[in-house]
């Protein structure tokens, strides 16, 4: 009898058979309110009306049109409506399927335009389990571990983590740009080093937001030693942060933009964006895949951008997300087993901690638990599992945000046992 690999465990106990919006439906006929929109996929819901018709439309018409084969009239549809929402400059595109493809795609490109081969990745960072980039994820040894050597070429440096490191957002700048500094020093001299690449919040590195000054910084330092800032946009793109992208929140534009996730509503689809200058460096041959630029996942990412600009889920996920962190900030008032409340927009965080202040990954889990129970499904990160992040679809509403709260106070109440 075959079944699963054992290491494929859910998260939650529950066998979907059904997606509407915020909400999923169990094979036992339960509703969940679901905040993990499939890791941030979901972004315009599940099966918006708008993005299932795109997709139906085309499925019956050109299911795979290989866009280095033929060209196709969703992709070109794409590109154009990208263009409305890229930074100025970032005008050349490349597709791939996954964020993990994506980002190895901005490496590339990044070391063949630079001729350099270092990378400098942010501590905490993730950026896919493949093997580049696993390289660079150090976030968890568990996206990275066994299956050595990896990736060279690769150095870290720190983030602005202050909760982390028990200090104050400016003593945590201060900090990761002197060992920026330090590290262009030491370890990667300005001359090889063909990059930096960071998330604007880290993800599974526990939602943690970046500082202006930080992300001011790694632009002023490319700038000046010649190397190019990649902006993995894979999680906090298409308006999660409240902003539609994350980088818009710290008055930066990088060389090199990643992006995945919520640009499809679900359908497998990534993609790099960069100069027409810059992307005419990568090398030819260097660029392509069977799969990428789907005809259908580009119709479902085209419906995708009618519907965050058209039901102003931007907007709405400031909105909401200020509700949702006033409410987690108010729980957190009363648990001292809560250590911090973070985040950007509908990307936040709660983590957990020890009476001595450190990672309380068994004290999140129960929660987490106790809150699918509860019917609401939540996920976990942070290095220890620690955090339990919420990440609602960007269409989600007054009464869902709180509803969830109500689900997250009991589930609280649960799941943190007194000492």
């Amino acid at each position: 009898m075959t079944a699963l690999s054992p290491h494929l465990r859910q998260a939650t106990p529950v066998v979907a058979v059904r997606g509407e919006g915020v909400h999923l439906y169990g094979e036992d006929g339960r509703r969940y309110l679901d905040f993990t929109a499939g890791i941030g996929v979901t972004s315009t819901g599940h099966c918006h009306p708008a993005v299932v018709a795109a997709a139906q439309e085309q499925v019956g018409t050109l299911v795979h049109g290989q866009y280095t084969t033929v060209m196709h009239q969703p992709l070109r549809r794409l590109v154009d409506k990208l263009g409305e929402v890229l930074p100025t400059g970032l005008d050349s595109l490349f597709f791939a399927n996954s964020g993990s493809e994506a980002v190895e795609a901005a490496l590339r490109l990044a070391r063949q335009a630079t001729g350099r081969p270092n990378v400098l990745v942010c501590h905490g960072g993730f950026h896919g389990r493949t093997v580049a980039a696993a390289a660079m994820t150090t976030s968890g040894t568990r996206f990275r571990a066994g299956f050595s050597p990896l990736m060279s070429g690769v150095v870290v440096t720190p983030f602005p983590a202050a909760f982390r490191y028990g200090w104050d957002e400016d003593a945590a700048t201060d900090f990761a740009l002197r060992e920026l500094d330090y590290v262009l020093q030491t370890v990667s001299a300005p001359a090889d080093t063909a990059a930096v690449i960071v998330e604007p919040v880290l993800g599974e590195g526990g939602y943690v937001p970046a500082t202006r000054r930080f992300m001011e910084g790694l632009r002023e330092r490319a700038d000046r030693h010649g190397f190019l800032l990649i902006l993995d946009e894979v999680q906090t793109g298409v308006g999660r942060t409240g902003r539609f992208w994350g980088h818009d929140h710290f008055g930066v534009v990088p060389d090199i933009l990643v992006t995945a996730k919520g640009l499809a509503s679900g359908f497998p689809l990534s993609g790099i964006a960069a100069s027409e200058e810059l992307m005419s460096k990568a090398w030819p041959g260097s660029q392509g895949g069977t799969y990428g630029a789907n005809a259908v996942a580009c119709a479902a990412a085209c419906a995708t951008l009618d519907v965050v600009r058209d039901e102003k889920l931007v907007d709405n996920a400031e909105r909401m997300g200020e509700r949702l962190r006033a409410g987690l900030e108010a729980v957190a008032a009363t648990t001292p087993a809560i250590g911090d409340v973070r985040g950007l927009g509908l990307m936040l965080g709660t983590e957990f901690v020890t009476e001595d202040g450190r990672p309380d990954g068994e004290t999140a889990a129960r929660v987490q638990r106790a809150a699918a129970e509860a019917g609401l499904l939540l996920l976990l990160c942070g290095a220890w599992n620690q955090v339990v992040r919420m990440i609602p679809a960007l269409v989600i509403d007054e009464q869902a945000v709180d509803e969830g709260l109500r689900a997250w106070a009991s589930a609280v109440e649960v799941g943190v046992v007194a000492p």
